[in-house]
């Protein structure tokens, strides 16, 4: 590693000044994406800033019709969580197949949104579900929030708070996943909440997770797995590696919504 300096605020307006001051700091959450690229010396921050000190970045709570999910919660809270379980338990499945459990232990959800990895699971979560992400300035649909690889709308002294996930009728993930890495070749999550259905597709597109409008058009006419009989994604764009082609990628796509889909009815 190269040297820094490391700081743990006790409060996150100290954590944004310390950011706006030092603009090459960097937010240290979970540390599974960050810590790894330092140690390779493909990160060379010239300062850290934990977040694990700060109350109220943690904790999941039912408020109305949405799950508020706090920053620095860990995927396997998130998981073995009763009230996701009892109220999107396709959350709680998207959770519980994240890495490993080392992994679902230490990584964070803010970590997680906020890196924004292609092959991440969350962003799907957030997109499928139309999740509304909360920062310390402002609250942001998911929609606006993935800009692209490893890209979000947060400005520089801006950090996530928490993710509001609202409450849907039907929701279902699966995931083609990298044997050695866990991370998601590809990895479809849907959602049904009255006349809104989202499919979000993470792992496979070229700037990040994106939706599926076609297949979309199709389960709002029949929310069922056959519905999605025939229609395919264009290869044109998304990524192609040793893992998978661009072609196997799309194809897996189709693959792994009709699950998301069964999964989401069964």
């Amino acid at each position: 590693m190269y040297a820094f300096k490391f700081h743990r605020p006790e409060t996150v307006r100290q954590a944004s000044n310390l950011l706006a001051k030092n603009e090459d700091a960097k937010i240290l959450a979970g540390g599974h994406t960050l810590v790894p690229t330092m140690k390779l010396r493909l990160a060379s921050p010239s300062d850290l800033i934990d977040l694990s000190q700060i109350e109220g970045l943690t904790g999941i709570e039912l408020k109305g019709r949405s799950i508020s999910i706090g920053a620095m919660t860990r995927h396997f809270e998130v998981a073995n969580s009763p009230i996701v379980q009892e109220n999107v338990p396709a959350l709680a499945h998207l959770a519980g197949v994240i890495g490993d459990p080392a992994v679902r232990h230490r990584g964070t959800i803010g970590g997680s949104v906020a890196n924004n990895d292609p092959t991440a699971d969350y962003p799907a979560g957030c997109l499928g579900t139309g999740a509304t992400i909360v920062t310390n300035k402002r609250k942001i649909k998911a929609d606006d929030f993935f800009v692209g690889m490893f890209e979000t709308a947060l400005e520089t002294d801006e950090i996530i708070v928490r993710v509001m996930f609202p409450l849907v009728n039907k929701a279902g993930y699966e995931k083609f996943r990298n044997q050695a890495s866990r991370y998601a070749l590809v990895g479809v999550f849907v959602s049904k909440r009255g006349s809104d259905i989202r499919v979000a597709v993470t792992g496979a597109g070229g700037s990040g997770v994106f939706r599926v409008t076609a297949f979309e058009e199709a389960l709002k006419k029949r929310f069922s797995p056959k519905s999605l009989d025939g229609l395919t994604v264009s290869p044109d764009g998304l990524n192609g590696d040793i893992h998978g082609s661009a072609e196997y990628r799309a194809h897996l796509i189709g693959v792994m919504a009709k699950r998301a889909v069964a999964r989401a009815t069964a």
